[in-house]
């Protein structure tokens, strides 16, 4: 029970502890998190707050060496399209950065660890919905209903994107709370930009680090190694090899294997730049979904293997009657 004499004493009332929400304001927040942020204010130093970071990285980070979103063609232009999703509904809900990213990484984690079956474009979106959803639960403070996400010509019953979370936590083994590139961001400015820390900066490393999520899977290359290969092509698009190699020599955790990999997705990152990423730019319709007329969607847990190492295949029951509207998935 709550003490009437401390209610009294502490009053706010609701729209005094709200923004007045806008994409200005918003981005403004998210940029000042990481302006402010001074990890020697935890009694460590720079260094050991980034050896902290890197040592959690290591114990979450899984390499899809045995998969590859890349090797099937369907399930590349399937992950581009949810991705466009993914940042599509974070513009629209204001979510931070971090959440979109957030939810691709468990999206890549979840299929590193799972198939599903080809041509199923309507599980990837119910995949994409529950990632999202998931990821706004981890670090939003206002999470929409499962009934608020747009999907874009599907419907799918709250009980099966619940039935979809529960499959993603499970197959995560319940471990949300990932390091991701946005945890290096104030640590890694301060290392390679010296003075030059700015909101601008900022922005654009956040932005950058959306915009490799559509080139990469999120599970080949280590949270720090995406975050420096952003941080520092947002700060310079241009830099020499010797430049980046003093730059990255300011991090002694690196040895030359990292070294390679930045150098790889900062390379990447330029082209993005550029305008010459060889992203597929074909959008998938809704015609591309396995069937126009799913009329239910049950989603259960196979122990069947797939052709793609022992990962567990993600299996669907589709109702034997056939719905003439357009793909309405329901319990």
């Amino acid at each position: 029970m709550e003490n009437s004499s401390d209610t009294s004493e502490t009053s706010y009332s609701l729209p005094s502890l709200l923004c007045q929400e806008n994409e200005a304001c918003f981005g403004e927040e998210e940029q000042d998190q990481y302006m402010n942020l001074n990890p020697c204010l935890f009694s460590q130093s720079e260094d050991e707050y980034i050896q902290s970071l890197v040592k959690r990285e290591a114990k979450s980070f899984i390499s899809s060496d045995n998969f590859s979103i890349t090797n099937q063609s369907w399930l590349k232009r399937a992950r581009l399209d949810s991705i466009k999703w993914v940042l599509n509904t974070r513009a629209f809900f204001r979510f931070q950065y971090r959440t979109a990213y957030l939810c691709v990484a468990y999206f890549d984690l979840f299929l590193s660890r799972r198939s599903i079956d080809k041509e199923k474009f309507w599980a990837i979106r119910l995949l994409s919905v529950a990632c999202l959803s998931l990821a706004a639960k981890m670090e939003e403070l206002r999470v929409p209903n499962l009934s608020e996400f747009p999907v874009e010509g599907f419907y799918f019953d709250n009980k099966v994107i619940r039935r979809m979370e529960f499959m993603v936590l499970e197959t995560l083994e319940w471990k949300m709370l990932s390091i991701t590139p946005f945890d290096f961001i104030p640590c890694f400015i301060n290392k390679f930009c010296g003075e030059s820390k700015s909101k601008e900066l900022i922005s654009r490393t956040m932005e950058l680090l959306l915009e490799i999520t559509r080139e990469i899977n999120l599970m080949d290359h280590r949270p720090s190694v995406i975050a420096a290969a952003a941080v520092l092509a947002a700060f310079d698009g241009q830099l020499t090899r010797k430049t980046m190699d003093y730059k990255m020599s300011l991090i002694s955790l690196w040895g030359s294997r990292e070294n390679e990999h930045i150098f790889s997705c900062y390379s990447l990152l330029q082209e993005i730049e550029m305008g010459k990423s060889k992203t597929p730019k074909l959008p998938i319709s809704s015609n591309l979904s396995l069937s126009d007329t799913l009329s239910s969607i049950d989603v259960d847990e196979g122990s069947c293997t797939s052709a793609v190492g022992n990962k567990r295949r993600f299996i669907y029951n589709d109702s034997d009657e056939v719905c003439q509207s357009a793909k309405i998935c329901h319990r």
